[in-house]
């Protein structure tokens, strides 16, 4: 009886905060659950490599790290657009026209090719420039596995981001679980390869190239034979993909590049302030990536209802149902900061056996756990109105705002404290991300002025029947 009492009084909870007249509670978990599998292994892939790149010294995990900052600054241009086609078609869903959401999803696939083999182009053949200039301070072989590791990634930049604009327009129309599949081959296929050509045949970074670049190329491979032989929903065809759809792309491209601009920023940003985190030393380079690596493992769970909120909420606003908007993205809020708190608790018992991954030297021990615990008290309050939110706003259409916040308090609190407290200051590294947190709360205090207000869903990217 009491058991059937609590099933009753969950479902009506469910109910009450997670269901409205746009979506259910089954269907956001539906969309939720693939998607943090996926965040999961992600995190738990990249906890993996970074031990196993370890076994090849402290330069190894620097230059990793250090390219690595610059691969996420280059691949989140790729996934702003794809987001950019993820609420084109979300909204076209919601709305129910069905036509358009087949071309909103060539198109997109289409956006993203074509930026990304600019940006590959662009990165092989500036790649040693390019380190020089932001990386110069680095020790000699730091910025020789850097070198090797930049082109290969930059080869590899067109499979990845063929996969994302594949993710993006499947997450629209709510195929999450497709999505985790092409996920899952991408990077099991990385794992294994990583095995093979780092710990059995010690190839070290040259290694780590050549299993980035085949495990991409055959994700994208996957994602396209995909879509084209055995998905129903979409009718994707190839030559769809070819024809530029001028007045799609002005949709996705409205979403994509405010988006795509704050990420170049952004991440432009974080470059900047890892360069402070270069000109501490070596040691200080692989405080950060440790200490990078395990904090990430706090935001499984809240990446993961990001990203579902990008969808959620498009389709929300796709029927022009702001009540659900809005009652949605308060409990995906909440809940985003519950899990953080339950993070903590499971995960500072475990600090020590976790740390034992990377190997770290004896006198950064202290350096990594005092980072990791300052981070895990700012995360609760923090990181979900300064992250989450904004998805659901860029979701109604409000990329601009989004964009121009995300953009203006990077570079006035994030940088600029983080030079200050992390470099004036002598605080070190920990000071660089007492600046970075800051940041987020200044962040999320202008967007939840925002969301209290009205503009950000007046947007109307799509009309009926266009």
């Amino acid at each position: 009886m009491d058991s059937n009492n609590a099933k009753l009084r969950m479902q009506a909870f469910l109910e009450k905060y997670f269901s409205g007249e746009s979506i259910d509670y089954r269907q956001i978990f539906g969309l939720f659950f693939p998607i943090l599998i996926d965040q999961a292994f992600l995190v738990c892939l990249s906890l993996v490599n970074t031990a196993m790149i370890s076994s090849s010294g402290v330069a190894a995990v620097s230059a990793v790290s250090t390219v690595d900052s610059i691969n996420m600054f280059l691949i989140s241009v790729f996934v702003a657009i794809a987001t950019g086609g993820t609420v084109v078609v979300a909204q076209y869903k919601g709305s129910g026209n069905t036509e358009m959401v087949d071309k909103a999803a060539a198109s997109s696939v289409s956006a993203v090719t074509l930026f990304s083999v600019c940006v590959s182009l662009l990165v092989v053949l500036f790649s040693r420039p390019l380190l020089s200039l932001l990386f110069g301070a680095a020790e000699a072989d730091v910025l020789d596995n850097a070198g090797i590791y930049l082109i290969g990634s930059g080869v590899s930049f067109v499979g990845i981001a063929i996969k994302e604009a594949v993710c993006g327009a499947l997450r629209g129309i709510g195929k999450t679980r497709v999505t985790l599949m092409l996920s899952l081959v991408m990077n099991l296929s990385y794992l294994l390869l990583n095995v093979v050509f780092i710990n059995w045949m010690h190839m070290g970074v040259h290694g780590m190239v050549f299993s980035v670049n085949i495990s991409r190329y055959l994700a994208a491979a996957c994602a396209i034979f995909y879509l084209v032989r055995m998905d129903t929903s979409l009718h994707y065809r190839i030559r769809d993909a070819v024809m530029i759809n001028f007045s799609m792309f002005k949709r996705i491209l409205f979403i994509g590049l405010p988006f795509a601009a704050e990420q170049l920023f952004f991440n432009g940003g974080k470059i900047l302030t890892q360069t402070f985190v270069v000109s501490l030393g070596t040691y200080a380079i692989a405080v950060n990536a440790i200490g990078s690596s395990i904090a990430v493992v706090y935001q499984i769970a809240p990446i993961a209802l990001s990203t579902t909120t990008v969808t959620v909420i498009g389709q929300c606003i796709g029927r022009r149902n702001i009540q659900d908007a809005r009652k949605l993205t308060k409990s995906f809020l909440w809940l985003s900061s519950c899990s953080f708190i339950v993070m903590a608790i499971i995960m500072m018992p475990l600090f020590h056996p976790l740390l034992g991954l990377f190997h770290p030297p004896t006198e950064i021990v202290d350096d990594i756990y005092w980072l990791v615990l300052i981070n895990a008290i700012a995360l609760i309050p923090l990181w979900s109105i300064s992250f989450l939110l904004p998805a659901a706003l860029r979701a109604a259409g409000d990329s601009k705002f989004v964009s121009v916040t995300a953009m203006l308090t990077m570079w006035l609190f994030r940088v600029v404290m983080g030079y200050v407290f992390g470099i004036l200051l002598h605080w070190g590294v920990i000071g660089v991300w007492l600046a970075m947190e800051l940041e987020w709360g200044v962040r999320g205090a202008v967007f939840l002025w925002r969301f209290r207000g009205e503009q950000w869903y007046k947007h109307r990217l799509i009309e009926p029947g266009t």
